[in-house]
């Protein structure tokens, strides 16, 4: 089924997702490569731009200023009217530690390297070897996953939840009916529906943007690359080779989430680059497709259906006798 302009949509079964590319199996012919977002917490600096660019783009209403007791985030989430969230993560860390890294040794100037990038200096309010050493950030931009196994296209009863033809997920507000299967189908928490008009918002990866070959809108403003977009295939070599950089340079803990097409969900069309476990960012350590058990239950339904329907039989014919 299609809808006007000839994408994939009306209701959806629950079945398993068919391997590969997920817009051939959402009936996308010659679809274009899949592409995502590979966001590297490690050169992430908390500037919000990406906020900033996706609000502005795509028109999301503010939720107003409220600093939530958490630091500098004043979003705390992924909401209806919040597309992108930077996380700000306070932590305790030992100290000659930065940004869980252990520092190289330092030239003359007393300046240290972070993550394999010259630095001014350790952190601090003094920008002195006596800087402040206690705590660390961990920033991060979240964003909709894009998933590969999405919970949320098998629930929807509208279609208004549909694969594009470059793998992503967008949501036409103009079809949803606001009943909410889907929020409670993501995996992530990540869809969420508006109070004043009840129907669910998120990130469509900025769907006319790429459509017409630009650059999403957070990843174009993000001053320090940390949210790169291309075809998925590419940012997932790249992250591979980013790890293996970080690793060599004396930050074991960095690893990557949400990039291995055998996880829960089938992989993410958009994944991360953390330097602690997912749990710290508020992601879950093992996400599922919510919807994995559907055809199973229906199975047992049926036979169970068809189970009844003969004892009815048996009964109305012993009655007759």
């Amino acid at each position: 089924m299609v809808d006007a302009q000839g994408r994939p949509g009306g209701p959806a079964t629950p079945a398993a997702p068919p391997p590969g590319d997920p817009a051939a199996g959402a009936g996308w012919v010659d679809a274009p490569p899949r592409m995502g977002f590979f966001t590297d917490t490690s050169v992430c600096i908390g500037c919000k731009a990406c906020e900033v660019a996706c609000k502005e783009w795509n028109g999301v209403p503010t939720s107003g200023l409220d600093l939530l007791g958490m630091s500098y985030d004043n979003t705390g989430a992924l909401t209806a009217n919040s597309w992108r969230h930077v996380a700000f993560v306070e932590q305790p860390r030992p100290a000659g530690h930065r940004g869980g890294s252990e520092p190289t040794e330092a030239p003359a100037s007393g300046a240290t390297e972070f993550l394999g990038m010259p630095a001014a200096g350790p952190p601090g309010r003094t920008g002195t070897a006596e800087g402040r050493s206690d705590f660390r950030w961990l920033m991060m931009s979240d964003v909709c996953k894009h998933c590969t196994q999405a919970g949320c296209l098998d629930v929807c009863p509208t279609g208004a939840l549909f694969r594009t033809e470059f793998g992503t997920v967008v949501v036409q507000e103009d079809i949803c009916n606001g009943c909410g299967y889907c929020v409670s189908a993501c995996p992530y928490g990540v869809i969420d529906r508006r109070v004043d008009d009840g129907r669910v918002w998120k990130c469509t990866l900025c769907y006319d943007r790429i459509g017409a070959g630009l650059t999403p809108a957070c990843a174009q403003a993000c001053p320090t690359e940390s949210i790169q977009y291309g075809p998925l295939d590419e940012l997932r070599e790249r992250a591979a080779a980013r790890v293996a950089t970080l690793h060599e340079r004396g930050t074991p803990e960095a690893r990557l989430y949400g990039h291995d097409p055998h996880d829960g969900v089938g992989g993410d069309g958009a994944f991360f680059l953390l330097l602690d476990e997912p749990e710290v960012y508020g992601l879950p350590p093992d996400p599922q497709v919510t919807t994995r058990d559907l055809p199973k239950m229906w199975q047992r339904a049926g036979v169970a259906a068809l189970a009844m329907a003969a004892g009815a039989v048996v009964a109305f014919l012993g009655g007759r006798r």
